[in-house]
This record gives C-alpha cells, sequence and structure tokens, in this order.
C-alpha cells in the first residue's frame, strides 16, 4: 500500500511570480530567452517554444523572476487559471504566472506538474474572485498536494503517465510533418502549377515532369488576372464542395448529460484536427455528417477541424464535404483560403464573419478530372493516416486523464514486473 504525505507546494521548491521586463525598452526584447504567457501553457507537457521572447538584458532586468532548471508553471489569473506546464532552462514568465523552481530532490517534478494538471476546477476554488480570479503567490504556497512518501513511488506513476504522453508528442509530430507535406504537395500542383505530367501521354503521372516549368501550356484567365493551365477552369467555392451553413438550436436544447445529438456552437471545442464533444442539443437544426470539414464562419474566420461523427452546427461553423468525392483535395482549398484569411487580418481587412453569400462565392481553380484523381490517389492515404493517428491520441489522452486522478489517490497501483 502506498503511503502518502500532504505537503506544501511552498515546501517543494521555490514559488516565483513572473514579471514583465520595461516594455518601453525596446532592448529587453529579443530572440535570446522564452518570455512565457498564460497561452503557451496550452501546449501539453514540456514547453519548448514561446510566443514572445526577451534578451540578455531583459533578463537580467528581472533576474528575481528568472526561472533556471526544471520549473512547474502554473496559470494563476483569469478565467483560463490553471492551465500547466514543464520547462527546463533560463527563462522568464510573465506576472500572471506562478512556478515552481529548484525542487527539493524528495520530488518527482513530474509528479507535481501531473497532480496540477488533474486540479484545474480546484484551483479555481483557491483564488480570490472579484472582476477577474487570482490565485496569489501566498496562497498558490499554502496548497497542499498529496504525494507519495517514497520517491520511487512517485517515479513509477510518472513513468506510466509520461510513456502516454510521449507517444501523444510523437504522434503529434508525424502529423504537423504530414501536414507540411500536404501544404507543400497543395501549393505545387495548385498554386504553383507544377503538378507532374506526362507529357508523352498527355496526362497526369507521379513520375512526369513539372507541368508549367517544362513548358506545359497555360492560358491568360481574366478573373485571376493570371494564367492557369490549359482545360483547367475558375469556379465558386459552390461549385466543387457541398455546403451546410449552420444555425443554432434553442437555447433551452442545450445540455451536457449526452441528450440528443453532439453540438458544436462554433470553434470554441476545436483540437488540433477533430473537436472536443462538450455540448448536446434535443432539437439539432442543421446537420454536419461525419468526415465533413468543419469551417468557422465567425472570429476567427477560416479555422479548420473534422467532425469526427454526425453532429449539429451552430451558427459559427458552416460544414463542407467534396462534389468530386475527394475531401482531402477540399481541405487544401479550405487551409489555402485560411492562409488568405490570415494575410488579410495583418493587413488590418478584419473578418470578423463571413456571409453565406461570401463564402459560397469564393474564387477557386478548378483541375481537370484526371489530376484531381492524380493528386486524390496520392494525398488521400497521408489524409487518412492524420485522421488515424488524431484519433488514436484522442483514446491516448482519454486513458491518460481517466488513471491520472486514480493513480493520485493511490486508487490504482503500479504493480511492480517480474
Amino acid at each position: 500500500m502506498i503511503r502518502f504525505e500532504s505537503v506544501r507546494i511552498g515546501e517543494i521548491g521555490d514559488v516565483i511570480t513572473g514579471k514583465t521586463p520595461k516594455t518601453e525598452v525596446h532592448e529587453n526584447f529579443g530572440n535570446d530567452y522564452m518570455f512565457i504567457g498564460p497561452t503557451d501553457l496550452h501546449e501539453h507537457f514540456f514547453i519548448t517554444n514561446s510566443e514572445k521572447m526577451i534578451s540578455e538584458k531583459g533578463l537580467r532586468s528581472i533576474k528575481g523572476s528568472m526561472l533556471n532548471g526544471v520549473s512547474i508553471l502554473v496559470g494563476c489569473i483569469g478565467w483560463d487559471m490553471g492551465n500547466v506546464g514543464v520547462l527546463e532552462g533560463k527563462c522568464a514568465t510573465n506576472q500572471q504566472i506562478n512556478s515552481i523552481t529548484n525542487i527539493d530532490k524528495r520530488y518527482n517534478p513530474l509528479y507535481i506538474y501531473y497532480w496540477l494538471k488533474n486540479k484545474k476546477d480546484f484551483l479555481f476554488q483557491q483564488a480570490s474572485v472579484t472582476r477577474t480570479p487570482i490565485l496569489n503567490k501566498t496562497n498558490f504556497s499554502e496548497i497542499r498536494i498529496s504525494v507519495p512518501a517514497e520517491r520511487n513511488e512517485q517515479d513509477k506513476i510518472v513513468n506510466l503517465l509520461i510513456a502516454i504522453d510521449k507517444k501523444i508528442e510523437i504522434n503529434n509530430r508525424i502529423n504537423t510533418e504530414l501536414e507540411a507535406m500536404a501544404k507543400t504537395l497543395y501549393d505545387y500542383w495548385f498554386v504553383q502549377f507544377d503538378f507532374p505530367f506526362d507529357f508523352a501521354q498527355g496526362k497526369p503521372d507521379k513520375d512526369g515532369k513539372p507541368y508549367k516549368t517544362s513548358g506545359g501550356k497555360m492560358v491568360w484567365n481574366e478573373e485571376l488576372k493570371r494564367e492557369i493551365p490549359d482545360g483547367w477552369e475558375v469556379g465558386e467555392l459552390k461549385d466543387i464542395a457541398n455546403i451546410i451553413m449552420g444555425q443554432s438550436p434553442p437555447g433551452e436544447s442545450y445540455n451536457n448529460e449526452a441528450q440528443g445529438m453532439i453540438f458544436f456552437q462554433g470553434c470554441t471545442d476545436f483540437g488540433n484536427r477533430f473537436p472536443t464533444v462538450r455540448q448536446f442539443t434535443t432539437q439539432p437544426t442543421r446537420y454536419a455528417k461525419e468526415g465533413d470539414i468543419l469551417l468557422s464562419v465567425r472570429a476567427p474566420v477560416g479555422t479548420l477541424n473534422i467532425a469526427k461523427e454526425n453532429c449539429c452546427i451552430g451558427r459559427g461553423l458552416a460544414a463542407l464535404n467534396s462534389k468530386d468525392n475527394c475531401i482531402a483535395y477540399i481541405f487544401g482549398v479550405m487551409v489555402n483560403l485560411k492562409q488568405i484569411f490570415d494575410r488579410r487580418n495583418v493587413d488590418g481587412t478584419t473578418f470578423g464573419s463571413i456571409t453565406k453569400d461570401d463564402l459560397f462565392s469564393l474564387t477557386v481553380v478548378k483541375p481537370d478530372k484526371g489530376t484531381l484523381n492524380k493528386y486524390h490517389q496520392i494525398i488521400n492515404p497521408a489524409f487518412e493516416k492524420q485522421n488515424k493517428i488524431e484519433l488514436e491520441n484522442q483514446t491516448l489522452s482519454e486513458l491518460r486523464d481517466w488513471l491520472l486522478p486514480m493513480l493520485m489517490n493511490g486508487q490504482v497501483q503500479i504493480m511492480p514486473s517480474h
């Protein structure tokens, strides 16, 4: 039987509240060290990059708040409180984060990470709530953590959980590489028009030469103000995709008890590839089918996911599928359109929303059937592999989250291997 002890966070290591270097001193910011904010804690497990960076000078200016070595970071201000991350090395955080660093050797830092990761609601309860929930350094330090008294018991729990998280990370890296490959291939075929082409046979071929670069016939298109391959057309998104605009059911039909149909109002529950099921409705209105692309049509416009099962979609989403049975191609089209939306946002032309008419009439290049079919043969296996990997990750995450509380309270024990 594992013996647990109750330990204050302040006894586990040094608690440090982050601090921001003076923003009016431009030399405080650069690319030397990570400067971590709450949004960086949304990436689970080890933090390896941050949205903002600071210089050596900036780090020295807040040296009393500097982190060095293995540290556990906890978001402690705001309604997004309770996100947790781990990092190793020299860096700093802003004042919305309390960190545990210089951790006593009696405690496995990752055990502390996993315990806190399971306690988001609990941390909220410890916070003082005025306009904004705040869990200050003093109160955070007084929180008691239940820890196996023997370090080796902590290590056994961590080794099991970390094995799951490492597999998830490996899967994420594979999918990131597959996504980058898909974007490159789409750009190569449908933006640069250098799809592989067998000029002798007069048709696309995976071992052929790049079409445009090798002198393939191009024709001027007045609408696009550029040349496109001979035999291709320019049309609208509605010509290549079936599109359903979402419509929100009555508010009283919403529930979290799995009554009725899965419901997604907008992109709030979007994940890496599939949304997380959180809400249901007993009065569904507009539907997306399993495998449909889910598109956010309200800020941020263009965010994408895929429906893992049949579901109801609210006014923040649209659902798309391919008229030519090539969903991977439509996904590539939408990724390319998202890049256009993002560029316009940077330019100041903000897309707060996109109307049905605007969405349906978005200009797209329509390749000939032979090129589309060849592209589908090449890209669809990778597209399906991405779906399979993401489904595996969801299963692994559910397993980890199911095991986590039981391991932390001794309800489940890890037996020694023989």
